[in-house]
C-alpha cells in the first residue's frame, strides 16, 4: 500500500575512483535511435520478470523504515466519560498477527502507542458492558495521529473520529486514491504536487548541472531547500535536488508503500531541510503472494496539436512494469518492482531568428554591411523564419519539431526478515537509468544527457521494552550524470571547425538580443560529469514515560561529490544589437583556454542530533518541544585544488582551505507546537507551531564558482572587442592576457542562513461528513546565499534619478580590472512569505472521496537562485550586489494563487444477481485532478550591456515604466505573440541610467488543467478473489487549454541602444501538454 500524505500546513575520500556508468551508457544507446522498444521484446521481458517473480514466491514481508509514529486517543462513553481498562487492540492491514500491538486505557480512557511504522491499521476497542468499535486509521511517518472511539451500551458505535491532536499533523490518501488518480508521466513527483501549498517550480531550468528531479516549492520555500528521503535516507542529489533522472519522471510509484510531503516539520528529528520534507518508503511484501503487470500507452494519434505545433508532431510512450512481493520460509517478506519507459516525441520549438531582409543588411532603424564572416555563419545555422514576421520585420519566428528519445528503467528489490518479536531487519536496493537526446532549438544538433543512480540501505529495529525502541539505519545514495554532449545530426556543418573561434572546435556559442541564442556546435554545450556519493548512518532512540513520548537520536552524513566539466569549450560571444552582429563588432568573449578541466573532488561531512518529547498534557491537549543541533564542516577538495579571493578587488586568489568560516557551529534549532482539542468531541482542534531551521552550505553552493576559476581553471575573457574580430580575433585577444582568468568569490566570513517558520490552523468536523482546514502559514529566511554569475563590474554612483554608470557606455574601470568574470556568492538573501490555505473534505460512499484545497500566499525575496544567479528561468543572472534591495520582489518561483479540486468516486454497481449484464455495468470507477493557479513572475529587460557595466554577463538592465493610458497593467493577456504591453515602457535616458521597473513586477499567464480517468476492473474469482484485469483510459489537459508560460526567453524589449525588439514579448512554450489520451491494462492479484 501507498501512502500520500501532508503533515500539517507548512511549516512546516580523496582519490575515489569515479562510479563506471559505462554499463547504463551501453543499454542506453540501443534505444536512442528509436526511442521505444519492440513490443513483441517488451512482452518477452514482462513475461519473462513476472516468471522469476513467481519462481521467487514459491519458495516475502517488508517493513517499511521511516520516522516511526505514534497513536493515541481516548476511548469515551456516549456520556463522553472516559472509559478506563479497554482493551485496544492496533492491527496493521494485512500483515501477520505479530504485528499487532495490545494496550490497556488508563483511568481517564486515554491511551497511546507508541513506534508504530507507517501504514494502514485496524484499531479495535472492547470493553465490559459496552459494545466494541473498530476504525481504520492510516498513520503517515513521524505523525502524532489521533483515533478517539465511543463506545455505546446500545446500538450500533459511532464510527471513531480520526483526527490529530498534536502540531505535526497529517492528512492521509490511500494508495489505492493515488492510483486511481490520472497522473500524466506517473511520476511521483506529481503525487506530490497534489498537496496544498506544493507547487511544481513551472520556471525550473531542466538541465544536468542543475539536476534532473522535478523542483517544488512548497509554502514558499526555495525548491533546493527541501529535503528527500527514501525509507529514511537522504535521496538529495549532487544539486540537492529531488529524486529524478534524464528521462525527467520519477520512475517507480508501483514499488512505494507511502509517499509522505511533510510541510510542517515541527519535530526535531527532521533535519538538513528548511522547506519541505519529502519522504518515501519501498513498498511491503505479505503473508500472501500480491503483485501486477502493466503497460501504459500513449501516441500522436490519439493526441491534440500544441498551440505552437505547425503539424503535430510524432510520439510514442509506453510505460511497463511489474510488481510482486510474498513471504519466503516463516519469517523472511521480499519485494520486487521494474519499470521501463520508452519515448520517442516530437518536441515542436519557438525561436526568433533574423528575416531575409536583415540577412541582406536592411534593418528597419538603418541599412548596414553586413560582415562576410557573419552572412557565413548566418547562412550555415540560422534557418529563415517559416511562421511569420515579427514588428518592423527585422526578425521572425521559426518553428521546428525535433525528435527527443528518452528511454528509461527502474529497478527496486526489497528483503525484510523478522529474527524474533524483538528483532526486525530489513535491505533495499534500487536502480534508476535514464537517457535523453534531443535537439537544440534551430534543430541543428543533438544533445545527450544520461543519468544512473543506485540506492542501497539497511537497518534494524529493535525493541528491549515496551516503553523502549532503537531504531538504526545505514545507507547510501550514488548518482552519475554525464550531459552536454553534441552528436551530429540533421545539419553536419555542426561539427566544421573551419567556422570555429578556437582551433580544431566547431561554431561558437552567439547570443544577440532579440535572437534565440545559437548553440549549433557538436562542442558548444558546457559538459558536466557528476559522480555524487552520500553515505549516511542514523540512530533513533524512543522511550516512554507515562504522558511523555521522548525521541533522542545522531545523523552522520559524508558527502563525496566528485566532478569534471569544461565550460565554454567552443567559446561564446555576446553582441549588443542585430546591427552589431551583423556589422561583427563584438561585445565580449569568453572560452576555456587549452588544458582547461575543472575536475573537483569535493568532502563534507554533516552531523546532527535532537531530542523531542511530544506530551500528552490531557486527552485533549498534546504539546511538542524539541530541540536540534546540526552542523556541516566547510567544504574541503580531496587534492587541496580550493581556489577563492578573499576581496573582490584581489589581485591573486587564496589557494587551499579553508573557503571561509564556518558558520554552522552554533546552529541550535529549537521547535515547539501544540494541539487542543478544545470541546473534547474531535470535531474542533486547534494547533500552531513555530521552528527554526537551517540551510546548510552544501556542494552544490560552491561548485559552480569552483569548477571554472583559475589557477585551475584558465577561462579567457575579453570584453569591449573590436570590430571585425568574430570569429578568431577575440580568441587570440583573451589567450594572449592572462590576467583576464575566470575568479571565484565567496564572501569571506557568511553569517547563518537559516528559515524561521510559523503557523496556526483549525480543522473542524461539520455536518454532511464534511471536514474543513483553515490555517495561516509564514517564514523569514535570513542570510540566504545570493548568487551572482559576474560581480566583475563597473559601479555606478547614486543620483536623485538613480544608478548612474559612466557615460559613454563601456567607459568606465570594472572593479578588479586584473581579473575575469568573477562568480560570486553573499550570503546577504533574504525572504518572507506568507499565506492563507484552506482545505475541504468529504467521502463519497465507502471508497470516494471529493478533496478541494486553495492557497493563497505571496513568496518575496532577493534572490531565489542557490546554485548560480539565473537558476531559473525568469531570472537575472547577475542581480545587483552592491544594494540587494534593488532586487526585492516575487521569488522566481512564485504562484500566488492555486486551486486543486481532486476526486475518485467508484460507480455504484446494480444489484442484480450474477449475470453478464451485471459483470458489464460493475467495476467502474472514475477520477479527476483539476488546477487552476495564476501564473509566474517575470522582468523585462534591456539585453546587451546598456550600461556598460562590462562584464561578460550582462544579464541586468530593466526599462522605465510608463504611466500612460491603458498602462494599469502591464501586460496583454491572450496576445501570445506580444505578450508584453511594450508601449508602456520605455528606454531609460541616458540609456546608463539603470530603470526603475521593479523585479518580476509582470505575471505570465495562468494556469488550468483539468486531467480526467475512467476505468473498469474485472474481477476473476476462478483464479482468487483479488485477481483483477484492469483496463484504463486517462484524458490529460481533457478541454485542450493551451496553458502558456510567460515570454521567459524573450523577455528582452530593448536592445543595448534603445531600439525595441521585435521579438520582445514573444511566447513561445506551454507549462502543460496538449490534450493527450492514454490507455492502459493492468493485472492485479
Amino acid at each position: 500500500m501507498m501512502i500520500v500524505s501532508v503533515c500539517g500546513l507548512a511549516l512546516s575520500s580523496a582519490g575515489a575512483e569515479p562510479f563506471d556508468a559505462q554499463m547504463s551508457v551501453k543499454t542506453m544507446r540501443r534505444y536512442q535511435k528509436t526511442g521505444r522498444m519492440g513490443r513483441a521484446s517488451r512482452v518477452a521481458l514482462l513475461l519473462l520478470l513476472l516468471a522469476i517473480l513467481l519462481g521467487l514466491s514459491a519458495s516475502v514481508r517488508i517493513c517499511a523504515q521511516t520516522a516511526d509514529s505514534t497513536l493515541s486517543g481516548s476511548i469515551k462513553a456516549s456520556s463522553g466519560s472516559g472509559i478506563p481498562n479497554a482493551s485496544v487492540s492496533i492491527k496493521k492491514k494485512d500483515m501477520t498477527a505479530q504485528e499487532e500491538k495490545s494496550v490497556t486505557s488508563s483511568e481517564d480512557g486515554t491511551y497511546a502507542v507508541r513506534n508504530l511504522p507507517p501504514g494502514t491499521y485496524e484499531v479495535t476497542v472492547t470493553a465490559p458492558g459496552f459494545t466494541g468499535a473498530t476504525t481504520t486509521v492510516t498513520v503517515a511517518a513521524g505523525a502524532v495521529q489521533t483515533a478517539d472511539l465511543t463506545l455505546m451500551s446500545t446500538a450500533t458505535p459511532e464510527e471513531g473520529l480520526k483526527q490529530v491532536t498534536a502540531a505535526a499533523c497529517c492528512d492521509t490518501m490511500s494508495s489505492k486514491e493515488v492510483g486511481e488518480l490520472p497522473l500524466n508521466g506517473r511520476s511521483s513527483t506529481d503525487v506530490a504536487a497534489l498537496e496544498p501549498g506544493v507547487l511544481k517550480t513551472r520556471t525550473q531550468a531542466q538541465n544536468g548541472p542543475n539536476g534532473y528531479g522535478i523542483q517544488m516549492a512548497i509554502f514558499g520555500g526555495r525548491p533546493r531547500q527541501n529535503s528527500s528521503r527514501l525509507d529514511g535516507i537522504s535521496v538529495n542529489d549532487y544539486a540537492n535536488g529531488p529524486l529524478g533522472n534524464a528521462v525527467g519522471v520519477a520512475l517507480g510509484v508501483d514499488a512505494l508503500d507511502q509517499l509522505s510531503v511533510l510541510t510542517r516539520n515541527d519535530q526535531a528529528e527532521y533535519g538538513r531541510s528548511s522547506g519541505g520534507y519529502i519522504t518515501s518508503s519501498t513498498r511491503s511484501g505479505t503473508a500472501s503472494f500480491h503483485g501486477s503487470v502493466f503497460e501504459y500507452f500513449q501516441n500522436d494519434v490519439l493526441n491534440a496539436k500544441n498551440y505552437f505545433d505547425i503539424e503535430r508532431p510524432p510520439f510514442h510512450r509506453n510505460q511497463f512494469g511489474a510488481t510482486a512481493g510474498g513471504l519466503i520460509g516463516k519469517n523472511t517478506f521480499f519485494f520486487a518492482s521494474y519499470e521501463g519507459i520508452r519515448q520517442s516525441k516530437g518536441n515542436t520549438q519557438v525561436a526568433a531568428v533574423p528575416s531575409e531582409a536583415a540577412r541582406a543588411g536592411n534593418l528597419s532603424t538603418e541599412t548596414v554591411v553586413v560582415d562576410p564572416q557573419i552572412a557565413r555563419v548566418l547562412q550555415a545555422f540560422y534557418p529563415l523564419p517559416n511562421a511569420g514576421l515579427l514588428g518592423a520585420g527585422d526578425t521572425g519566428r521559426r518553428v521546428s519539431a525535433g525528435i527527443q528519445t528518452t528511454p528509461g528503467n527502474h529497478f527496486v528489490v526489497r528483503m525484510d526478515h523478522e529474527f524474533s518479536g524483538n528483532d526486525l531487519l530489513y535491505g533495499v536496493y534500487t536502480s534508476d537509468i535514464g537517457s535523453s537526446t534531443g535537439p537544440d532549438k534551430l534543430n541543428n544538433k543533438l544533445s545527450v544527457s544520461d543519468s544512473q543512480s543506485q540506492f542501497v540501505s539497511f537497518g534494524e529495529t529493535h525493541t528491549f521494552s515496551p516503553h523502549l525502541l532503537n531504531s538504526f539505519r545505514f545507507g547510501l545514495y550514488r548518482m552519475v550524470s554525464n550531459t552536454g554532449k553534441g552528436l551530429v545530426s540533421g545539419n553536419p556543418l555542426v561539427a566544421d571547425t573551419s567556422f570555429g573561434a578556437i582551433p580544431g572546435h566547431s561554431v561558437p556559442q552567439i547570443n544577440v538580443p532579440g535572437l534565440v541564442k545559437m548553440i549549433a556546435g557538436v562542442d558548444a554545450l558546457d559538459q558536466y560529469h557528476f559522480y555524487w556519493t552520500s553515505i549516511q548512518a542514523y540512530d533513533d532512540i524512543s522511550l516512554n514515560r507515562g504522558a511523555h513520548s521522548l525521541k533522542f537520536g545522531v545523523a552522520v552524513e559524508r558527502m563525496r561529490d566528485n566532478v569534471s566539466a569544461i565550460a565554454n569549450p567552443a567559446g561564446q560571444f555576446s553582441f549588443k544589437s542585430l546591427a552589431d552582429f551583423l556589422t561583427n563588432k563584438p561585445l565580449s568573449f569568453a572560452a576555456a583556454l587549452p588544458g582547461a578541466l575543472g575536475e573537483r573532488g569535493f568532502r563534507q561531512t554533516v552531523v546532527g542530533a535532537y531530542i523531542q518529547d511530544n506530551w500528552l498534557v490531557r486527552p485533549n491537549l498534546t504539546f511538542n518541544f524539541g530541540l536540534r543541533y546540526e552542523m556541516a564542516t566547510v567544504p574541503t577538495e580531496a587534492h587541496g585544488q580550493l581556489t577563492a579571493l578573499r576581496n573582490l578587488t584581489d589581485a591573486q586568489p587564496h589557494l587551499g582551505s579553508p573557503l571561509f568560516s564556518n558558520p554552522t557551529l552554533r546552529n541550535f534549532e529549537p521547535r515547539i507546537g501544540f494541539g487542543w482539542d478544545p470541546f473534547h468531541n474531535g470535531r474542533t482542534v486547534i494547533s500552531s507551531g513555530f521552528g527554526i531551521f537551517d540551510v546548510l552550505p552544501l556542494p552544490y553552493e560552491i561548485e559552480s564558482g569552483e569548477l571554472f576559476a583559475a589557477p585551475y581553471f584558465p577561462m579567457g575573457n575579453a570584453t569591449n572587442l573590436p570590430q571585425f574580430s568574430y570569429p578568431t580575433g577575440a580568441y587570440a585577444i583573451a589567450a594572449a592576457s592572462t590576467s583576464g582568468f575566470g575568479q571565484a568569490y565567496f564572501e569571506p566570513n557568511p553569517h547563518r542562513n537559516y528559515v524561521m517558520q510559523w503557523n496556526f490552523t483549525t480543522q473542524w468536523r461539520l455536518p454532511g461528513k464534511f471536514s474543513m482546514k483553515l490555517g495561516y502559514v509564514g517564514s523569514r529566511g535570513v542570510h540566504h546565499i545570493f548568487r551572482v554569475k559576474d560581480a566583475n563590474i563597473v559601479l555606478p554612483t547614486l543620483t536623485p534619478q538613480g544608478y548612474l554608470w559612466p557615460w559613454p557606455a563601456g567607459s568606465g574601470t570594472r572593479l578588479n580590472p586584473g581579473a575575469g568574470r568573477i562568480t560570486a556568492a553573499f550570503w546577504e538573501g533574504d525572504s518572507r512569505y506568507n499565506a492563507l490555505v484552506l482545505q475541504v473534505k468529504r467521502p463519497i460512499g465507502r471508497n470516494s472521496q471529493v478533496t478541494g484545497s486553495y492557497t493563497w500566499g505571496k513568496s518575496i525575496d532577493t534572490s531565489s537562485g542557490s546554485i548560480e544567479g539565473d537558476e531559473y528561468t525568469n531570472a537575472l543572472s547577475s542581480p545587483l550586489w552592491f544594494n540587494t534591495r534593488l532586487n526585492r520582489g516575487e521569488s522566481d518561483f512564485d504562484i500566488a494563487q492555486d486551486l486543486k479540486i481532486i476526486y475518485s468516486w467508484q460507480v455504484p454497481g446494480p444489484k442484480w444477481s450474477s449475470s453478464f449484464a451485471t459483470n458489464l455495468i460493475s467495476g467502474w470507477q472514475t477520477g479527476g485532478i483539476l488546477e487552476i493557479s495564476t501564473g509566474v513572475p517575470f522582468t523585462p529587460g534591456i539585453g546587451g550591456d546598456p550600461l556598460g557595466v562590462g562584464n561578460t554577463d550582462a544579464n541586468i538592465d530593466v526599462p522605465n515604466v510608463l504611466s500612460g493610458p491603458g498602462c494599469d497593467s502591464l501586460v496583454n493577456p491572450g496576445n501570445f505573440a506580444h505578450y508584453i504591453k511594450t508601449q508602456c515602457f520605455a528606454a531609460p535616458n541616458p540609456i546608463t541610467l539603470r530603470g526603475n521597473l521593479g523585479r518580476n513586477r509582470l505575471i505570465g499567464p495562468g494556469m488550468v488543467n483539468l486531467n480526467f480517468s475512467a476505468f473498469k476492473n474485472n474481477y476473476i474469482k476462478r483464479i482468487s478473489d483479488t485477481f483483477n484485469v484492469q483496463f484504463r483510459s486517462e484524458f490529460f489537459n481533457i478541454f485542450n487549454r493551451p496553458n502558456i508560460l510567460a515570454p521567459l526567453y524573450n523577455r528582452n524589449i530593448f536592445d543595448s541602444t534603445g531600439h525595441p525588439l521585435d521579438s520582445g514579448g514573444l511566447t513561445d512554450l506551454t507549462s502543460t501538454s496538449s490534450r493527450a489520451i492514454q490507455f492502459a491494462l493492468k493485472l492485479i492479484w
